[in-house]
């Protein structure tokens, strides 16, 4: 075969609910966080206003930001016929997400789609590469969210896990995943890479802030995999506030190019203490001041574009 007649590498991409981007056109992004969440878990908490979503998106664009990724998946009330207005109204990139929380999120039922473990991973594939349920023709997800458990991971979690990897699989999709304090993230690395074959730089681990220990932050980012660290400004959980100090060891580590920031705004109360507009208000100035203008730069734009692009599949 000649070189002209060799196939072109597919050109990797961020797909957002307005249409696949170049990752150079994300600009700063806000790399984990929710416009719309509802949970039996947070019961008066929801963030169900489009409004509300509105005038976030708006103060985020105003500090300079361009993209928003929602970790909502389906089932918790992800928006799904508001995201691409809200996106062509803003100005802002919006990536949404498929697939599943922990089961305690879906109550009563096992999973939220209604049907069998086994169908999870067609009904991942078909939003994102169809469309998502609810939403104008045309509006994909662009991951798929998966989360692990607080303790030994359950039969829901290893299943939902499996259904995920088969998506990636067929789509090529990052895969974006929900830490808890007392789960072992290398237990869900290693089923997601060994067992069932995901590439280690198409995972994105959240909440790392989460976890205390310095040594397994370092461990994690080693493997290749991207940290999602919630920012100190988001206000929802009590170790965000060690966030900055994270961020200060993972670089002084050598790890800078495996870390994403988001303000992951999960209830009403979050939001009115925070919002991913100060992200870029306040974190990112005093990133610079501690470490310099390339590394909010580096943390903000160049990452989330490596993390969250990737050479889309047709199934």
């Amino acid at each position: 075969m000649t070189p002209a007649a060799q196939a072109t590498p597919a050109a990797r991409t961020v797909r957002t609910v307005l249409g696949d981007l170049a990752p150079a056109d994300l600009g700063p992004t806000d790399s984990h966080d929710h416009l719309f969440f509802r949970s039996p878990l947070l019961p008066g908490e929801e963030l169900d206003d489009p409004l509300a979503a509105a005038e976030a998106l708006h103060a985020f664009a105003e500090a300079g930001g361009r993209t928003f990724v929602q970790w909502t998946p389906y089932g918790l009330g992800r928006g799904a016929a508001h995201l691409a207005d809200l996106s062509r109204t803003t100005g802002v990139n919006v990536l949404a997400a498929t697939g599943t929380h922990q089961a305690a999120h879906h109550a009563p039922h096992a999973t939220p789609y209604g049907t069998p473990y086994e169908g999870l991973a067609a009904r991942f594939v078909a939003d994102l590469t169809t469309g998502l349920p609810g939403a104008p023709e045309g509006v994909r997800a662009g991951l798929i969210k998966i989360a692990s458990d607080p303790g030994p991971s359950t039969a829901h979690a290893r299943r939902v896990r499996a259904a995920a990897a088969e998506a990636h699989h067929a789509t090529g999709s990052p895969i974006a995943v929900h830490l808890e304090a007392a789960g072992d993230p290398h237990e869900i690395l290693d089923d997601l890479r060994e067992h069932h074959g995901v590439p280690s730089d198409r995972i994105v681990l959240g909440h790392l802030t989460r976890l205390t220990d310095g040594a397994l932050h370092r461990s994690l980012a080693a493997e290749g995999v991207h940290l999602a660290l919630d920012s100190p400004s988001r206000a929802g959980h009590p170790t965000d506030l060690q966030a900055f100090d994270v961020i200060a060891d993972l670089v002084e580590a050598g790890h800078a190019d495996r870390l994403l920031l988001g303000a992951d705004t999960t209830t009403r109360t979050a939001r009115r203490l925070g919002g991913p507009a100060r992200l870029l208000t306040d974190l990112a100035p005093r990133l610079a001041r501690t470490f310099g203008p390339d590394l909010p730069h580096r943390l903000f734009t160049t990452n989330p574009a490596t993390a969250f692009a990737t050479a889309w599949r047709e199934p």
